[in-house]
């Protein structure tokens, strides 16, 4: 009885594939996914639960992305065009854009696919391991293990019931400093037939209460046009375009 108990738990164990394609059916199916060129994403970023920003993301296909944090007329830009990241720091007083260390880049280029770490996961050099499930705030979830090209290594959790997103710990060496950053999922929108979370809640591992911040979409557009100059260097450094936020 033992032995068939076995037998039976083993034919119902999920592959890694399977996990995958579980994840990619319950967003909407891969051809949904890649339908989607563009990605305009709007809301709101509230740091440490005391600053709150008016946030914009921008992403074209195939790894191109753009982030603009806006508070008091001052706009922090920070952008991927796939190949090279810039940014401008407004903040810090620098209003001027620079370029980004391959380090400090590694956030954008892991954020930059519309299909997120799962969807094309081949294509875009990653490695892929199922790791059995752990105990996610009382949820059993299913763990993926994805190691990218670039070195780092970002662990999946998958809700066993939905196959969505609950939770994604990111392990990172940032100018020889080990990073560990947590995100956890919730309130999923359809958006031209694929679905993404609305709510993202970050975290740093043993990083300061401004480390977390609390993302909130309000709105979604996808296949919008985008320019590719919204992603590349500004080829006149300081130009009112680039400082100012932008208006695909």
């Amino acid at each position: 009885m033992i032995a068939l108990l076995l037998v039976t738990a083993s034919a119902h164990a999920l592959t890694t594939d399977e996990l995958v394609a579980k994840n990619i059916d319950a967003r909407g199916g891969l051809d949904k996914i890649h339908a989607i060129k563009t990605l305009r994403l709007e809301g709101k970023l509230r740091i440490g639960g005391q600053f709150e920003l008016a946030l914009a993301e921008y992403k074209k296909a195939p790894d191109s992305v753009r982030n603009e944090a806006t508070i008091q007329g001052l706009t922090q830009i920070q952008a991927w065009d796939g190949r090279n990241a810039w940014q401008i720091s407004p903040f810090q007083g620098r209003r001027d854009p620079e370029k980004m260390s391959g380090d400090d880049a590694k956030s954008l280029s892991d954020d930059a696919a519309i299909g997120g770490p799962l969807a094309d996961w081949q294509a875009q050099g990653s490695k892929l391991e199922y790791l059995g499930t752990e105990d996610i705030d009382g949820t059993e979830a299913h763990k993926l293990k994805v190691t990218r090209s670039n070195g780092d290594i970002e662990y999946v959790y998958l809700d066993p019931d939905h196959f969505l997103e609950i939770r994604t710990t990111t392990d990172q060496i940032v100018r020889g400093t080990h990073v560990e950053t947590v995100a956890d999922y919730g309130d999923y929108e359809l958006v031209n037939g694929v679905y993404f979370p609305f709510s993202i809640s970050l975290s740093s591992k043993g990083g300061s209460p401004f480390d977390k911040q609390q993302i909130t979409i309000e709105k979604a557009a996808a296949n919008v046009p985008m320019d590719d100059t919204l992603f590349t260097f500004p080829a006149a450094a300081g130009t009112g375009h680039a400082a100012g936020g932008a208006k695909p």
